[in-house]
């Protein structure tokens, strides 16, 4: 590893500067690797909003983009420690069997006696190491596939997962066949090293699709961050066989501390029936991204005794104020067609609004145009269909 004084002095003393006008003066530092230098610099850049914890210690070396990219945030790693924490009766063990830089492993590892990090890749590992003993955490390093060190048929209190979701060009890949390692074809294997075994996910996977493809999955986890889908979390167990249409989906958006949960299952959702708006209330409903990832239409408006604008849309209005609503709440300023004489009085003065089309046959920006509004201000405006098929604008307030 680096440790050049003169080296940690130039990362420290450039870490808020601009990386790609810093490379462009690199022959200004010619006893400085520069290129190491942009990569600490760029990486602690990311760090600093993605992981504040480890970008607060100095002492920490980064990978190139890629594995920093594919890391787990701060908030979803802490959501991660407290769903084991609610499931764990025993905390002995633990092994994250697709370390990458570490960020999940290191924070779970904190509830367990004895947690080993597996990667495949020996430059991860190295860094992996230097972290780990920076940070103050006791994890044991292996250099080792994930199938590989299954093979020694220890057991595990936790097993965690989180395959690699790129192909061999480096495109993206959301089906669970696609990713490395293929948890289908490790199912078995790892449920039986472990009382419970946690998969990171792409968001993009069809939840459907994942249980039927996988056989013991005892719950599922749809993460959001500021009503942004992240990841989708399976806990996997042995003593469960997975029932698709009662298992249970955890919406879950975490929001400036906040963490908004709503759970339900399949059976739930098609069994519900909801009520249809006749006109728009006094209050508009907004599910979060993890509810609208998830499907639980029907459910979420029968749970908190809201109206549906149409079977379509999944937006929500009421007469009332649900202050727990997981998801946004607008107050209803005004609504109107799409008549230009109608569009004119409504949008008289305003220049600006925050646009969102809600089952509604044109996009946002084709809209933004037509209406010759700005995005940004105050003002938040639906399209939006209400039932039966009546196309409408409504103008609100956001209700924080």
């Amino acid at each position: 590893m680096r440790t050049d004084d003169e080296l940690q002095q130039f990362i420290l003393a450039h870490r808020e500067d601009d990386v790609r006008h810093l490379a462009l003066q690199a022959s200004r530092y010619p006893g400085i690797d520069i290129t190491y230098a942009l990569t600490q610099i760029a990486g602690w850049q990311k760090m600093r909003e993605k992981n504040p914890s480890w970008a607060h210690c100095p002492a920490i070396i980064y990978p190139p983009h890629l594995p920093l990219e594919q890391c787990s945030s701060e908030q979803t790693a802490l959501y991660k420690k407290h769903l084991i924490q609610q499931h764990a009766s025993a905390t002995d063990s633990f092994a994250d069997l697709t370390g990458g830089f570490g960020i999940d492993c290191s924070c779970i590892s904190t509830l367990f006696q004895h947690s080993t990090y597996v990667e495949r890749q020996e430059t991860l590992c190295e860094l992996a190491t230097h972290n780990f003993q920076v940070l103050g955490l006791p994890i044991r390093v292996l250099n080792d596939t994930s199938q590989s060190f299954l093979e020694n048929k220890n057991h595990y209190n936790w097993l965690f997962l989180d395959p690699a979701r790129r192909d061999a060009h480096g495109g993206k890949t959301i089906a669970i066949g696609d990713c490395e390692p293929d948890v289908g074809d490790l199912e078995e294997t790892l449920v039986s090293r472990a009382d419970h075994v946690m998969v990171k996910l792409s968001p993009m996977l069809d939840l459907d699709l994942a249980c039927k493809q996988l056989k013991h999955i005892a719950e599922a986890h749809i993460i959001s961050v500021d009503n942004e889908c992240k990841e989708l979390l399976l806990i996997l167990s042995k003593t469960v066989t997975t029932d698709v249409e009662h298992t249970p989906i955890h919406c879950v958006n975490i929001k400036k501390g906040e963490v908004q949960t709503f759970v339900f299952c399949k059976a739930e959702e098609q069994q519900t029936t909801y009520h249809l708006a006749q006109q728009m209330r006094h209050y508009l409903y907004e599910p979060n991204a993890s509810i609208l990832k998830a499907g639980a239409y029907r459910c979420l408006g029968r749970r908190y005794d809201l109206q549906k604008l149409h079977a379509n849309s999944h937006l929500y209005t009421a007469d009332k104020v649900v202050v727990d609503f997981p998801g946004r709440v607008f107050e209803v300023e005004a609504t109107c067609g799409f008549g230009k004489k109608e569009l004119k009085t409504m949008l008289t003065g305003i220049d600006q609004a925050n646009l969102t089309i809600r089952n509604f046959p044109a996009s946002v920006a084709e809209l933004r145009k037509r209406l010759h509004l700005a995005d940004g201000g105050s003002t938040y405006l639906f399209a939006t269909t209400l039932s039966p098929q009546q196309k409408i604008l409504v103008k609100c307030k956001h209700l924080p």
